[in-house]
Formats: structure tokens, C-alpha cells, sequence
């Protein structure tokens, strides 16, 4: 790569040839501020945040967009940059909803730090503001444009990541603001609620419903039994929001903090990961018999479920009617538990901690009442967790390791990969291998693993070549089920999660700097943390698991049961992307 000279704030450096400022900084250690940038998806120049001083006449550039040339002479922190920021950051502040002491991401908002390190008044522009409408029609997106500040990540986070875009930038000048068609709300458009415009968000303008005093109450009501449960990629991203290294893997923390907020029974979903293993699994071998309805794509993700509801409904029915983990374990505990244990269904309170906005939706979704009321109750984000715990005043770092409850405690390697894209197919493949042949030894199939968005291979399983496709981001899903849908591939399984990396980098997990964003690849740290608590536990295979054996054995029969199927297993629907786009032009004519 070619190399040129420049000079950052009187430092010469050598420097890659085709970088911008704002990276080349890096080079020197200096961290030149954003608000609108963001590493491969946002580069636009728009917030004037990152400006910098080039000699040679060029006055002041934003560092995000300008690249570098040979013999550059670069300032990053003159007098008039420090105050063309400070000015930027109280015209921005002029129309912005100041509610930082209530306001969920108060100590995580970016616009906040920069306006603290600038020393911003808050009053220095007075005139007109907008006083936007939140909209909290959607079970899982709360939106609240007078806190925007116009970056326009979560467009591009929208469209570019997951090739949804139902959110737009709309009228121009003062009256920017970001929208869905028409007006409408989230709630009325083919969003998925994935959340991934959420976790990119520099401020609180999106954030997800907030469920915790419905748990708060929950617990203080002596009438409910409150039971709760943790997913996979919980482990290792919780001990983020209480500054833990990235990585830190905090499985006995957690259940240590939730058997101290006062649940009844505190419980790992590793276990129903499990037992979708043992569900899809039997329906995937059952498929390939049969030749019907291959590929058989996976159903834990529930925005990949409405993505597919929405723009593949031809597809539905090679989805797998397994229920996800979080649906399982709480029809599980109001069906089997609650029989054993003379509880009535709907004393039952069941709590899930997961790391997917889509998840809140995932509980009003129809055929998820195996006792006739709904299998979950509140689906909490890590971040949500994280505040409640930090409520309680619990000091999570110097939590001694506990246990999770019996007789939903134990958890194989199989489920713990669930929170990595590739994990459910591979957790999968461990199982449906064994089966088909009991001298199956391979336990890792390390080439479904990895970042890249779109993966395929083929394995040689009981004399069959197996074909199976992975895809993370659903604008990467898109590239998959055309080619499907086209007839140019065929496979005989494919995982798809709506999140780009699976659900380690969920829309509820733990939000994170711009500085840790663009710098850090979250999803490698995460997902080497995933396989490490993997490659640390006894049992590695969903079969294995006792929980899952006595689960069975008491109560479901065998996988595929009748039993099983009324427990564990849901339906999907064919929806209109069109329906609402009606609604606008009626909404327009009426207008």
C-alpha cells in the first residue's frame, strides 16, 4: 500500500495513501470527534462535528469525507475549531429536547459528551423549535424525533444493513426530519423491528419500550410466581454496561444479580436453545426424507420471521415451525412446570433477558399460547437488565459466580452458539449428524463460522452431501433467498439472523461510544467469547442435555410429538408490504 508524508498538529507520520483525516489522526493518537460518522455505514460529512484545519487555503474540512494528500499540513484542535464545534453543538442543541436527566441513554448519549467536553450553553440560540410526537405505537421502537440530531445512521442502518428502509429523511431546511412514508408510524409500516437503527443512534431519539416496572411490579406482587430467563449471547455483552472488558464472558454474575432482584426462580434459555435443537433438528432430518419443503430455514430470529412475512411470503413454508428459545422456555414453564408444581398458567409470570428489540414483538404474535395465555410476558433487553440491576443498587462487577436454578439450569455448547451467526446451524448440525450417524465425531464445523455476511458449504454426512447457508444482515439474507428463489442454489439448510453478526450484536445490546464503535469490531470480541464459553462447557450437543432428556421423558414423548408440536411449535403469515403504502395514498387524498 503506498505511503505519503503529512504533518497532524506538528507531527510528521507516514500515512496509507487512501485514508481521510479523520483516520490518518489516528495514527498520531489523536481522536478527532464525530456525531454523524460511523465507520462503513455513515461517512457523510453532514454533522461538521469532525472539521479540521488544512493549510493551504482550504480553511476548515470535515475530517470524516477529506482525504489526505501528500506534503498535508493538518490541524485538529485550533481556537476557531474548538469554537466553530462549540457553535455547531448549541445550534444542534437549539432544537433538541433537553431532558438529559430522564432520558434513557443520559450518560450514553453522545451529543451529551461533546457538549459537556465544549463547554456548550444551552441557551445561546433561542427562536423556533419543533415539538415532535413520539411515536410508541410499536411493541418494540420508540421513536422521539425532538431528540434527532439529522446524522442519519439509522437510515442507513435501515437501508444499506438490512435493505428494509422504511425510514427516510423527509422535507428540507428546518423542517428536516426523519420519517416513515406518509408520516406513519413504525407500528404501520413493514418494519422489523430489529432494532439495528437503535444501537447506532448517538442520541435518544430511538430506544426500545421500556417493559422493566411491569417486571418491578411483577416481583412485588405476593399473587405471581416470577420466574426468569437469560439468552445465550447474555453472558458475554452484559458486563459491558458496567464497564467490563469487552468479551468478559459474566454467566455466574448474572444469575448471581437476578437471584438477588428477587425472582422466583432464575433459569438459563440455553436450555430451550437446546430443545429448538431438538425440534429442528427432527425437522430438518424429516425434510430431507421427504424432499418437501428444503431449504429448511431457521425461526429464532423473529425480525428475520416478519422479514420474511413481509417480502419472501412465497418462503414461509420452508421456515421451521419451531418456536424460538424465549417462546419455548416460557410455554415450557406454564405448561410442564406449572403442571408439576399445582400453578395456575396465569399466576405464572415469565420474564426473558434477551438481546433483540424484535423480541417484545415476538410475545404478541399469534399461536404463542400453549396454556392459553401468552408464553412471555415482558422480554427485557441487556440494556433494560442493565438498568434495573443498576437500580437495585447491585454492584455487578464484584458479583461472586452463582449457579442457575434447578431443573432448568443446564445448558449445552450447542445452545451458548446461538449467539453467534452460524451458531444455530451449527448447533444443529451437531445434533442432526449424531443421529444420522452415531460415529459422528466433529463437534466444531468452524467453516459456518466467521463475519462474512453470506456463507456456504457443503458437508459429507452419512454418505449425503449436506448443503447448508448461513446469512447475518438481512440485506445479506436477500443475496441467499433470491439465489433460492431463483433456482441458482439449492440447500438443504439455511440459518438467517436479522442482526449482522447474530444476536451478540442485537438491537438491545449494550450501546457503546463512537470512539469504541469505529475503532473496535465489537462483533469479533463478542462472537470470541461466545466459542470460548462453548469450548469451556462438559456437554457440547443439544441431545446431551439432561433438562432436555427429563423435559421429554416426562411430558413432550419425542421430538415431533403431537405433544411437542402444540408446546413448542407456531405458524407464520403471509403479510402486505403494500397494505400500507394504501393507507398513505389514502391518507394523502383525504388530506
Amino acid at each position: 500500500m503506498d505511503k505519503i508524508n503529512i504533518k497532524i498538529n506538528g507531527q510528521s507520520l507516514q500515512v496509507p495513501a487512501d485514508i481521510t483525516v479523520l483516520e490518518a489522526a489516528k495514527y498520531a493518537n489523536i481522536e478527532i470527534p464525530t456525531l454523524c460518522y460511523m465507520k462503513g455505514l455513515c461517512e457523510i460529512g453532514a454533522c461538521r462535528i469532525c472539521l479540521a484545519e488544512v493549510k493551504g487555503g482550504r480553511s476548515l474540512v470535515a475530517a470524516c469525507v477529506f482525504p489526505v494528500f501528500d506534503g498535508m499540513e493538518v490541524q485538529t484542535n485550533t481556537p476557531a475549531i474548538r469554537e466553530s464545534r462549540k457553535h455547531t453543538l448549541e445550534l444542534i442543541v437549539s432544537d433538541h429536547k433537553r431532558e438529559c436527566l430522564s432520558c434513557v441513554r443520559s450518560g450514553s448519549c453522545q451529543l451529551q459528551t461533546l457538549c459537556h467536553d465544549y463547554g456548550v450553553e444551552e441557551n445561546t440560540f433561542k427562536g423556533m423549535t419543533y415539538d415532535y410526537e413520539i411515536d410508541d405505537k410499536s411493541p418494540s421502537i420508540v421513536r422521539d424525533n425532538s431528540k434527532c440530531v439529522l446524522c442519519r445512521r439509522c437510515i442507513k442502518a435501515c437501508s444499506d444493513v438490512q435493505s428494509v428502509s422504511v425510514i427516510d429523511a423527509v422535507y428540507r431546511g428546518f423542517k428536516t426530519n426523519i420519517s416513515c412514508a406518509f408520516g406513519h408510524s413504525l407500528n404501520d409500516s413493514p418494519c422489523v423491528y430489529c432494532g439495528q437503527c437503535v444501537v447506532v443512534c448517538p442520541t435518544g431519539a430511538l430506544y426500545e419500550k421500556d417493559d422493566t416496572k411491569k417486571v418491578f411490579d411483577a416481583i412485588a406482587d405476593p399473587d405471581k410466581k416470577v420466574f426468569v430467563f437469560a439468552a445465550p449471547s447474555i453472558r458475554v455483552t452484559l458486563g459491558e454496561a458496567f464497564d467490563m472488558p469487552l468479551g468478559s464472558i459474566v454467566t455466574g454474575k448474572l444469575a448471581a444479580a437476578l437471584k438477588r432482584m428477587g425472582f422466583d426462580g432464575v433459569y438459563d434459555m440455553n436450555m430451550t436453545a437446546d430443545l429448538t435443537i431438538m425440534e429442528e433438528a427432527h425437522e430438518f432430518l424429516e425434510r430431507v426424507k421427504s424432499g418437501e419443503n428444503l431449504p429448511l430455514i431457521t425461526s429464532c430470529s423473529p425480525g428475520w420471521v416478519k422479514f420474511c412475512e413481509h417480502y419472501y411470503p412465497d418462503l414461509i413454508e420452508n421456515m421451521s415451525s419451531c418456536k424460538s428459545p424465549q417462546q419455548m422456555f416460557g410455554a415450557v414453564l406454564k405448561t410442564y412446570f406449572a403442571e408439576k408444581n399445582n400453578l395456575k398458567p396465569e399466576d405464572v409470570f415469565v420474564v426473558s433477558i434477551i438481546p433483540c428489540t424484535a423480541k417484545k414483538f415476538e410475545l404478541g404474535r399469534d399461536h404463542q399460547d400453549a396454556a392459553g395465555v401468552s408464553d412471555v410476558d415482558v422480554a427485557l433487553t441487556t440494556r433494560e437488565l442493565a438498568r434495573m440491576i443498576k437500580s437495585d443498587g447491585i454492584d455487578f462487577a464484584a458479583l461472586e459466580d452463582e449457579e442457575f436454578d434447578n431443573p432448568f439450569g443446564t445448558g449445552t455448547g450447542a445452545a451458548v452458539i446461538f449467539g453467534a451467526s452460524g451458531g444455530v446451524l451449527e448447533a444443529a448440525l451437531r445434533t442432526a449428524c449424531h443421529w444420522l450417524d452415531d460415529k459422528f465425531e466433529m463437534v466444531n464445523f468452524n467453516e459456518v463460522r466467521g463475519p462474512k455476511g453470506v456463507r456456504r458449504v457443503t458437508y459429507k454426512i452419512a454418505g449425503m452431501d449436506v448443503k447448508v447457508g448461513v446469512a447475518s444482515g438481512l440485506a445479506n439474507a436477500r443475496e441467499l433467498l433470491d439465489a433460492v428463489k431463483n433456482g441458482e442454489e439449492e440447500f438443504h439448510m439455511i440459518e438467517i439472523m436479522a442482526c449482522p453478526g447474530g444476536c451478540i450484536n442485537g438491537g438491545g445490546q449494550p450501546n457503546q461510544s463512537d470512539s469504541v464503535r469505529n475503532n473496535v469490531d465489537l462483533v469479533a470480541a463478542r462472537t470470541k467469547a461466545i466459542y470460548e464459553a462453548d469450548e469451556g462447557l462438559p456437554l457440547r450437543k443439544s441431545h446431551e442435555n439432561p433438562d432436555v432428556k427429563r423435559i421429554y421423558d416426562d411430558y413432550l414423548g419425542v421430538p415431533g410429538s403431537d405433544k411437542a408440536h402444540h408446546v413448542l411449535h407456531t405458524k407464520a403469515i403471509k403479510r402486505s408490504v403494500f397494505k400500507y403504502l394504501n393507507q398513505g395514498r389514502r391518507f394523502i387524498i383525504q388530506k
